[in-house]
């Protein structure tokens, strides 16, 4: 390995342990408590150390945002293709799979507040639904449509379907979080959206 190679593998290492370290903080105490400062702190560097990884905390929080969307792409795929995996294509089985990517979502949301808030709250200095929209949050989008394209229903767009299915489970999930919906109805939520959005 050359001294280069070294170099860069250094410097992906760090960026990693800025991310995660980041990320913990954020999902222990807040976003609130995610400073440069701390940061440094926990994982030993100097703040110039993490400045020459990210400018600043609106870059951190892009970070773990590009990161939350990458895991919660491969949930959405793996709850959709587990669901899938000897059902039928009747509407039971299409919905089947469409329940358990609505359910795989709200995990996903309520297992990883921080990380949510990172993808979806906060800004973390990325681009939706334009150009310039990074690779993987295109991919968490994509992976939400390739299961929700079956059930938009003949004359509905694939892409604005998945988008208005994709607002009400953020909906569901910020709400539920916020304790703003009545406790013990989650299930009944999810097959109700489930049920009347997802035609089959």
């Amino acid at each position: 390995m050359s001294v280069q190679e070294r170099k860069q593998r250094e410097r992906a290492e760090r960026e990693r342990l800025i991310v995660a370290t980041a990320r913990e903080l954020a999902e222990e105490q807040g976003w609130d408590a995610v400073t440069t400062r701390r940061l440094a702190e926990r994982i030993e560097y100097s703040q110039p150390v993490l400045y020459s990884h990210f400018r600043g905390k609106r870059e951190i929080i892009g970070a773990v945002a590009l990161q939350g969307a990458a895991e919660l792409a491969a949930e959405l795929r793996g709850a959709s293709a587990e669901a899938g995996v000897g059902a039928s294509a009747s509407v039971e089985g299409v919905r089947g799979r469409v329940t358990a990517l609505a359910r795989a979502y709200l995990d996903f949301a309520e297992r990883n507040p921080a990380v949510y808030d990172a993808m979806f709250q906060l800004d973390g200095g990325l681009a939706f639904a334009a150009e310039d929209t990074p690779e993987a949050l295109k991919d968490g989008f994509a992976a939400l449509l390739e299961t929700l394209r079956d059930v938009a229903g003949e004359d509905v767009e694939p892409g604005l379907f998945t988008e208005v299915f994709w607002a009400s489970l953020h909906g569901l999930a910020t709400l539920t979080r916020a304790g703003r919906l009545p406790v013990g109805d989650a299930e009944r939520r999810v097959w109700l959206l489930v049920s009347r959005l997802a035609v089959v």
